[in-house]
This record gives structure tokens, C-alpha cells and sequence, in this order.
């Protein structure tokens, strides 16, 4: 079952890679990049294997350089592997699949998070939401509007729905590109650097919202470059000359915070 073709509503999960157990998110196999530049081939990554289960707070750190956002890339669909296997969710987002599948397979799965916020400037926060719905063609027309305030609820922006990105704070832009990023209800949050360019508080209330998410079931990844974030996930994922060199989890019990 190729579940790049599911219908706009999808009502059940899709078919389980042969690669891949129930209970994971995100399985690579030997992922490798290679660029070529004027002075030959350059390899980003280096054979990559790596298991991501279902609502892990996942943080991945490095230097400049160390092949963090290409790996980013590979995970998100922008970017293609020299070789090995991405199956995300029971699906192989690579082999036989266009470009076109994989956005739109891209647009119900994966929640996309940047540093920048990416909200278009003329429209309010409560349509920049519903473009997600629209450009994914998920929920009927009509409920789109009622799913983009439930989404600004969620983030405590309901007050500011009908307001232009410019005349909100950064922190609450960001909240907004969150309350985006999960119209479509994915299953996989990935956020690049997301509080890069917040103030502690606003940057608390963004990994506290994470931490919500995960606790209901959502994965997040997390790349950071700030070590007091990687305190607050469950797992902490760093990446140095194209291999991950260190992979290490919180101990989390039903009474420890997280």
C-alpha cells in the first residue's frame, strides 16, 4: 500500500513498512550525503542508522558544519539522500516516490517549524494556519476556519486570530507558525532552531508546548544549538562529521517531571 496516495481524509493509519516497527517514527538505514564540490566529492553523512519511537522529545546538536540540517533535510523530504533507506511512519519517503507524492505526502505528515517563522505578511495568523489545510487539501473547506482557531486556542493566540504577523510579538509569530505547523494534525513535529530568536520566556513557553505535545503521542525533533533545551527533551541526539556520536535518554517515570 502506497500511502502517498491516501485519500484528503484520511481515516486510518497508514500500512506499516516491512522496515519498520509499529512503535517507531522514524527508522534509517545508512543514510548517506554526498556533494560534489570543486575539490571532488565532499560525504556530509555517513551511513546513518537511527530509530525515532512514536512521542519522543527528541533534541539533535552540533557544531557548524556536522550535518545536522542536512540530516534535517533527508527527515523532511526537502532533500534527498545519497543512499540508504528513510522510512518515516511506515513509509519510504524516497524510493519510488515523485516529488509530488512526497509533498503532499510531506503536507499530512510532517509538521515543519523554522527559525524565521515563515508567515506570509499579508495574511492574519488565523489564515496563515488555514494555508497549511489548504495546501495539503485536509478538512473540508468550510471547517478550515473553526480548525485554525482550535489550533490558535491550543497556542494562546485565539485573542490575535484576526491580526497581521507584524503587529504580534516574535515569540507569538512563532506560536502561530506551531499552531500552522499542526493544523493538519501530524504525527511528527520537526523544528529547526525554533527559539533561536525568542527571549527565555517566550522560548519556555515554546518547549513547554512541546513537551505537551509529546506527552499526547506526537514525536518532536528539535534541533538546537542551546545546551539548556536539551535538559528539557527525552532524548538528546549529537551529530558530529556526518555520524551520530552520541545518543543518550532521560530516565522518565509517571511522577518525574519533563
Amino acid at each position: 500500500m502506497n500511502t502517498l496516495n491516501a485519500p484528503p481524509r484520511p481515516a486510518i493509519e497508514p500500512a506499516q513498512h516491512a522496515l519498520s516497527a509499529p512503535e517507531t517514527m522514524i527508522d534509517m538505514y545508512g543514510i548517506v550525503k554526498t556533494f560534489k564540490s570543486a575539490a571532488g566529492e565532499v560525504t556530509v553523512l555517513k551511513g546513518i542508522d537511527l530509530t525515532i519511537f512514536r512521542g519522543e522529545f527528541v533534541s539533535l546538536v552540533g557544531k557548524s558544519g556536522s550535518g545536522k540540517s542536512t540530516l534535517l533535510n533527508m527527515i523532511t523530504g526537502i532533500d534527498h539522500p545519497s543512499g540508504g533507506r528513510m522510512v518515516i511512519g511506515g513509509t519510504d519517503i524516497y524510493m519510488g516516490v515523485t516529488e509530488s507524492q512526497r509533498s503532499r505526502w510531506r503536507g499530512r505528515n510532517l509538521g515543519i517549524v523554522f527559525q524565521f517563522f515563515q508567515l506570509l505578511p499579508m495574511l492574519t495568523l488565523l489564515e496563515n494556519v488555514m494555508l497549511s489545510m489548504d495546501f495539503a487539501e485536509m478538512y473540508d473547506f468550510d471547517e478550515r476556519p473553526g480548525r485554525a482557531m482550535e489550533m490558535l486556542e491550543l497556542v494562546g493566540l485565539e485573542t490575535f486570530a484576526n491580526k497581521l504577523p507584524a503587529l504580534v510579538s516574535t515569540g507569538q509569530q512563532q506560536l502561530a507558525a506551531i499552531a500552522r505547523a499542526l493544523a493538519c494534525d501530524p504525527p511528527l513535529l520537526v523544528a529547526d532552531e525554533p527559539t533561536g530568536n525568542l527571549d527565555s520566556k517566550s522560548a519556555n513557553t515554546i518547549i513547554d508546548l512541546f513537551e505537551e505535545l509529546s506527552r499526547g503521542g506526537k514525536t518532536v525533533l528539535m534541533v538546537t544549538h542551546d545546551p539548556s533545551l536539551t535538559s528539557r527533551t527525552t532524548r538528546n541526539l549529537t551529530i558530529a562529521d556526518g555520524m551520530i556520536v552520541a545518543d543518550s535518554r532521560k530516565e522518565i517515570t509517571k511522577d518525574s517531571p519533563r
